[in-house]
Order: C-alpha cells, then structure tokens, then sequence
C-alpha cells in the first residue's frame, strides 16, 4: 500500500459538524459582528449598515430555507421564523431612519441560538 493510500482511509483531522452546529456558527459571528458594530456605530456608520444588512441576508435566507417545502421543522415553528424574518426587515429599516435601535435584532438572533443550543423557551 502507498503512502497516500494510508492517508486516504485515514481518520479525518476534523469531526464532520452536524448542520445545526454550522447554523449556529453561521448566526453567532452574524450576531457579534452586529454587535461590535453597534457599539462602534457613531464613529463607523457604514459598518454598522454593513452588519446590519449582513443580518438580514441572514435573515432572508432562513426564512427561504423555512419556506421549501421539504423543509422538516414543525409548520408553525416555520411561520414564527417567516414572522421574523419579517419583522428583521422592518425593524431595520427603522434603525436606517433613525427611529429603532439594534437590541431587539441582536435578542433575537441569542434567542434563536439558545435555541440551537437545545436550551428551549423558559416561561
């Protein structure tokens, strides 16, 4: 056998991540840039509207995700997040206008990986 034939059947370097692993990665980095970006919004305007629009790209995909019909999560766990995606949008909008600020947006996203994370809804 070759050498490269060993390597070939080798264990992988890295364990395969699981989709909800890579979704929650993909949301927490959208999440702390929005935030970072927040916090420096005065001086850096157009990084902050740059992570803002990130966040409703994300946004958009999700919801085109949630919308496909073979999509498998519960059908009203499908709308909420449709519902989401709608607000995201709206809300920023506002923040453009000046007339909204980022939290609800950045809560929103932590709820969301809270529930990735498997830690449910507490009353």
């Amino acid at each position: 056998m070759t050498p490269y034939a060993n390597t070939a059947y080798a264990q992988p370097i890295a364990p395969t991540r699981t989709l909800r692993a890579a979704e929650y990665d993909v949301i927490a980095r959208v999440t702390q840039r929005l935030v970072a970006a927040d916090a420096d919004r005065i001086p850096n305007k157009a990084a902050f509207l740059e992570a803002l629009h990130l966040n409703e790209r994300l946004w958009s995909t999700l919801a085109a995700d949630v919308a496909d019909q073979g999509n498998g999560l519960p059908q009203a766990l499908r709308a909420r997040l449709v519902y989401l995606y709608r607000f995201t949008v709206e809300h920023s909008r506002k923040i453009r206008e000046g007339s909204a600020s980022a939290g609800v947006l950045v809560d929103i996203n932590t709820a969301i990986l809270r529930g990735l994370r498997g830690e449910g809804h507490t009353p």
